[in-house]
């Protein structure tokens, strides 16, 4: 689910620490306001739906699926659920959940913050077969991303399948505007993010990307990033 961003490389956000939660609940506001209007801005998502067709292929009928930072559920979740898996979604955006329950009944939607999942966080869902984050890390300082990565890897079962995007920009938690609010977001060159996903503990099994151009004014076209990984160890 394309958040959408182009920086200059090299440019980065100033949030401190002590600031950055409650920096996340700002951004999470900001999509509120979005809304359905979200998936009017970025219709085509043919990247999306084929990591997702892999998740489909190499999984097993009835396996447990999260949907990380799932936006409202469409495309990948219904894509799941439909596929016949059982599909968590998270996300700290309160409108994105309802529209998710809405668009998508057939599976479970959270309000949460991915920083408190885990075994050892506040919020244990439990082991998932495999997890998606579609252009959900990108909302994210890059101090947190190398964290939340290895939350992911807990969080699967062993030899469990992770698919990820993200859009190609070196930039750390930089605000854009987008839609209409402001959002900081953060990016790796194609290299570095396959490093840090590999420190992380995934093999990289898959590499795909996508030059995309959403359909509006104030977003301009992005290299999205797609990596279809399993966990080591």
């Amino acid at each position: 689910m394309s958040k959408g961003f182009v920086a200059a490389e090299g440019e980065s956000g100033d949030a401190g620490a002590e600031g950055m939660r409650l920096d996340r609940e700002g951004q999470a506001e900001a999509f509120d306001a979005i809304g359905d209007r979200y998936d009017e801005a970025f219709p085509y998502k043919k990247g999306q739906l084929a990591a997702a067709e892999w998740l489909i292929r190499s999984l097993a009928g009835g396996s447990r699926v999260l949907d990380l930072g799932c936006g409202t559920g469409l495309p990948t979740a219904r894509q799941l659920v439909d596929a016949g898996f059982e599909v968590v979604g998270v996300d700290l955006s309160r409108r994105m959940v309802e529209l998710a329950r809405e668009y998508v009944p057939g599976a479970t939607f959270r309000r949460l913050d991915i920083a408190d999942l885990g075994p050892d966080g506040p919020h244990d869902l439990g082991r998932f077969d495999a997890v998606a984050a579609f252009f959900s890390l990108l909302m994210l300082p890059r101090g947190e991303i190398p964290v939340v990565l290895r939350m992911v890897h807990d969080l699967l079962v062993p030899g469990g399948l992770f698919a990820l995007s993200m859009v190609e920009a070196d930039v750390d938690y930089f605000t854009i505007p987008f839609l209409g609010n402001a959002i900081r977001v953060s990016g790796y060159l194609r290299d570095d993010l396959r490093e840090v996903v590999e420190q992380a503990g995934f093999a990289v099994v898959e590499e795909s990307s996508y030059t995309y151009a959403p359909e509006i004014s104030d977003v301009p076209p992005e290299e999205q990033i797609f990596l279809n990984c399993v966990r080591r160890g």
